[in-house]
């Protein structure tokens, strides 16, 4: 491989880009699918909140032992396995809200498995790539598969309305089991090397991937802050539909603002492949404490235009982060542990979120939408921003371009247990990175 070939020239890199796009299409339907067919069957947001509820508690419990098995086992191997068990999930909703009186139960099993495959999937992401495209290129690569997932995002919803109004919502569930099903298949022409650590007992190994995350003050730092953004985004999109319905001009400007925070997504993550900051991981933070402007926008009610394009800014900042991070945290960790640091990195801004949903409406019950506005951005703007206290965030860099003939294996660079780069220079997520929106 040449320093300048294109990710997508590389067969295997293409393999996982097909798969892991169409599987994300078929994912993008299925939120607006759920809640309109598990309300339709059951008339009540409370089923809707069992649903969604039996699919994150398995994921968020299961996480880091999904972590330890992606670095334990081929990592191909693990996600082509959790692809075929989703696709088996996704299957059985689709079949049961076709049946004439569809079941709470069979639905909420279903969300279940899909949640435990989910905590097992996740991890993966990272090393794949990691294996399949070498250092010069990653930043390529994540930002291919980034813009790719966020424009099927982009247009999800709209499929999904057009399934649910025509042939029905199970429709939606049925093409995202066999989304999965593409994924898998692609999956098994990928050829990529698995070089497993040393095999310990689970404790040793969780212990040890928390050892890596707590040994880089830019990481553990930026996982503060990325979690806070995701409390922070749970706020927003708790109180924002209320307030843009009420005080904004009506339901459409929650829509025009929810397509911006779409478009916006996707313009961070197509500037990711052509903006190489000297900073990265500075930079991405700090264009999550954009963020605060949306917040500060609904708090005060902004006019309309401001406030969407307020989100829009904001959600670019993700869009540009997600590449950015999942490159460099490629690029700092051993290829050993990178499942397991994936998974604490998911952990925690997972986390974060079911806590913003609980705490945002009992605090504008108590004091008003204004104040714990204001606070959530304040407090984002300050975890988001103060990452820049630490010396590692301001001083890990662009990485220097390897060696031709480490470049031509393809093979992954290896980097000391403490965490020093080889070269002196580094470059690189979740979340990624938003699971909320």
């Amino acid at each position: 491989m040449t320093l300048t070939q294109h990710p997508l020239r590389l067969p295997d890199f293409r393999l996982l880009f097909l798969g892991r796009t169409i599987s994300t299409l078929g994912d993008a339907v299925v939120p607006a699918a759920l809640a309109i067919a598990v309300t339709r069957a059951t008339g009540s947001s409370g089923a809707l909140a069992l649903v969604l509820g039996c699919a994150m508690v398995p994921r968020l419990l299961l996480l880091p032992l999904g972590g330890v098995v992606g670095d334990r086992v081929n990592p191909r191997l693990v996600a082509l396995v959790t692809d075929l068990v989703r696709a088996a999930a996704q299957l059985a909703v689709g079949l049961e809200l076709l049946a004439d009186q569809p079941r709470l139960a069979p639905i909420a099993v279903a969300s279940a498995v899909g949640g435990v495959a989910s905590a097992f999937a996740m991890p993966t992401a990272t090393p794949l790539v990691a294996a399949t495209v070498a250092g010069p290129q990653r930043m390529r690569a994540n930002a291919l598969l980034a813009s790719a997932a966020n424009a099927a995002r982009l247009g999800g919803p709209a499929l999904a309305g057009t399934l649910v109004w025509t042939a029905g919502a199970g429709w939606a569930f049925l093409l995202d089991g066999a989304s999965f099903l593409v994924s898998a298949a692609l999956l098994t022409g990928l050829r990529i090397r698995h070089t497993p650590g040393e095999r310990r007992s689970l404790r040793t190994d969780l212990l040890h991937g928390w050892s890596e995350v707590r040994s880089r003050d830019w990481y553990w730092s930026s996982l503060i802050g990325h979690g806070v953004w995701n409390g922070a985004a749970a706020v927003l999109l708790t109180l924002g539909p209320l307030i843009a319905t009420r005080r904004l001009g009506g339901d459409g400007v929650w829509i025009a603002m929810t397509q911006a925070a779409a478009c916006g997504v996707l313009a961070g993550s197509l500037l990711a492949g052509r903006y190489r900051p000297r900073r990265p991981v500075l930079v991405a933070n700090l264009g999550l404490a954009l963020y605060a402007l949306p917040l500060t926008a609904l708090a005060v009610a902004a006019p309309a235009p401001l406030t969407v394009a307020a989100y829009a800014l904001a959600m670019t900042g993700l869009g540009f982060l997600s590449p950015v991070w999942q490159t460099v945290v490629q690029q700092e960790f051993p290829p050993q542990v990178l499942a397991r640091v994936t998974s604490y990195d998911w952990l925690l801004s997972l986390a974060a979120a079911p806590l913003g949903y609980t705490l945002a409406p009992l605090a504008a019950d108590a004091w008003g939408s204004t104040g714990p506005l204001l606070v959530t951005a304040a407090l984002v703007a300050l975890a988001c921003a103060g990452t820049a206290a630490a010396p590692g965030v301001r001083g890990i860099g662009r990485a220097a371009a390897p060696d031709v003939a480490g470049t031509e294996t393809g093979g992954v660079n290896e980097r000391p247990a403490n965490g020093e780069t080889v070269s002196g220079k580094t470059v690189s997520g979740a979340v990624r990175r938003n699971p909320t929106i």
